[in-house]
């Protein structure tokens, strides 16, 4: 690693699945690729929470939900909390005091008491701040449905809800210039870093100090509503529908159901098929603003000498299951996120790929080490990719991967599980989920669900011993030991990071195997 501390560029999109910047994907990111083709792409990158404040507080502290206390939208009246916890400290505050100049550009949404001014960044233009805060009125909401009919006939891409307001799933919008994006915000928000650049660029040469750049973007989140070059940019014709939108969910929890045939359902093949292209569109946009982006690093001299990272705070199931946006439905498209980083004066790398576990969570780490801050508080579930990116695979490297739900809007609670083998998902408020990873990569066969296994624990009769026993459902044998093997995992790091979901009252214990289990039975 060089002796001189690189500056730091990172750029996070906001419900960007991980598939859409890999090399041999329809969707067309160039400049993502860019970054590929001298760095590193990892593909196994997740975020602890399919949702955005929890996932970027993951991002500033290097926590998970149960430390760092983000579990939902802290813009809203059904927020558990409104920030971030006391002791919680962000990345930014240590690389502020080692010497980085740091500028905020772009999605806060970690905390509705503080602003990254807060947290040692100069803003330049902040979206999501901390007075964000979304208070629905039923007089608003009729004021927004007062023209509804559902009489006429049904848009394209047009979602009925009744007495909620239509929702348009995508479109198209007048271009506003040659780039067609001249008027989306999420430009004007990038030309602010646009225009910063060369300041931080004139004390590097001036001071030797390095700086980190953060810019974020609002897309693409949905609704996929785009300038219409980019909204024609992919023919839907020649798109092919995800493997898993075929999924009935008829073994999925009900709300996963209930998401499906009460909304995304609605659209026909050709619909799913059109939302895909602007989605992807969407992507491409957002990538045509990141390479503006990297055009000014280079312009400025500071390309080489510059870590940059670009990545997403989580997915969209885009289609995948039949589902859109993110939230409960605990699917990969929504959990796998990109993460490709490039560093010419100190990383020996052109177009590798990582395929080890990485989280959100380990990035406040990384960016501590690149900037030699000290070692912080032991029991960090987040953890420093930096001997990843120099292709170092340290081998005591995670094994397995968990994440954290309690809910959006209207609470559930959920804990996740995976190894590159087997996903175990607790759904505390439905029946729990089982994959095998490596028969069935899209999540499309639920080995744990009622249905498969309709024998239940209310067979079991005086004539069956505890030793014959097994929780509801019935899994066979060899399912069963999986079950207890992934969900003893996810006690373990449960303990260990503090969880709150070991009460033992029997409305509330309902995961089959409690956190007990693997420590008395050996394992």
């Amino acid at each position: 690693m060089p002796e001189q501390r690189p500056n730091i560029l990172c750029f996070m999109t906001d419900q960007q699945q991980a598939d859409v910047i890999h090399p041999d994907h329809p969707c067309q990111t160039p400049n993502i690729q860019r970054v590929i083709d001298n760095g590193v792409l990892f593909t196994n990158h997740y975020t602890q929470t399919a949702h955005c404040c929890p996932s970027r507080a993951s991002f500033m502290t290097g926590h998970y939900p149960t430390r760092h206390g983000v579990w939902n939208n802290i813009s809203t009246p059904t927020r558990m909390s409104e920030g971030l916890n006391p002791d919680m400290r962000c990345f930014s505050e240590d690389l502020r005091e080692s010497g980085y100049d740091l500028a905020y550009a772009g999605k806060w949404h970690v905390s509705g008491v503080e602003d990254p001014v807060d947290r040692g960044w100069d803003e330049l233009m902040v979206t999501a701040p901390k007075t964000a805060v979304m208070q629905p009125r039923l007089e608003g909401m009729i004021n927004n449905v007062s023209e509804e009919c559902l009489d006429d006939a049904r848009e394209p891409g047009m979602i009925w809800r009744p007495g909620w307001g239509n929702r348009a799933a995508y479109g198209g919008r007048p271009d506003a210039g040659p780039k067609g994006y001249e008027e989306v915000g999420d430009y004007k928000m990038v030309q602010t870093a646009l225009e910063h650049m060369p300041k931080m660029a004139g004390r590097r040469d001036q001071t030797g100090d390095p700086w980190m750049l953060y810019v974020g973007p609002t897309g693409p989140h949905d609704p996929f509503i785009i300038p219409e070059k980019w909204a024609t940019m992919y023919d839907p014709d020649e798109i092919e529908l995800p493997e898993s939108f075929w999924d009935t969910l008829e073994d999925k929890p009900t709300v996963y159901q209930r998401m499906r045939h009460m909304y995304w359902g609605q659209m026909n093949e050709r619909e799913v098929r059109e939302s895909i292209a602007h989605y992807w569109g969407y992507c491409s946009m957002e990538d045509a603003m990141f390479g503006e982006v990297l055009e000014e690093l280079e312009a400025t001299g500071q390309l080489d000498d510059t870590i940059i990272m670009y990545t997403s705070d989580h997915g969209d199931y885009c289609g995948a299951h039949g589902l859109y946006a993110k939230g409960v439905p605990c699917f990969r498209e929504a959990y796998n996120v990109p993460l490709a980083v490039s560093w010419a004066n100190g990383m020996d790398a052109s177009g590798e790929v990582c395929d080890e576990f990485t989280c959100q969570a380990d990035m406040a780490q990384t960016f501590r080490e690149i900037a030699g801050c000290e070692e912080p508080e032991t029991g960090m579930p987040g953890r420093s990719i930096l001997p990843l990116m120099m292709g170092d695979r340290p081998a005591d490297w995670r094994q397995e991967m968990h994440t954290q739900f309690n809910g959006v809007e209207v609470y559930y609670t959920q804990r996740q599980v995976f190894t590159h083998d087997w996903k175990y998902v607790y759904n505390a408020f439905d029946f729990d989920e089982l994959y095998d990873l490596k028969n069935d990569p899209t999540e499309s066969v639920n080995l744990a669900a009622p249905c498969r296994h309709p024998r239940g624990a209310w067979n079991v009769g005086e004539t069956r011993t505890a030793g014959e026993f097994q929780p509801w459902p019935e899994l066979p044998e060899d399912l069963n030991a999986v079950r207890k093997d992934m969900l003893h995992r996810m006690w373990k790091f449960g303990h260990e990071q503090q969880d709150t979901t070991f009460n033992p009252y029997c409305t509330v214990a309902l995961a089959p195997y409690g956190p007990a289990w693997g420590y008395v039975n050996g394992g």
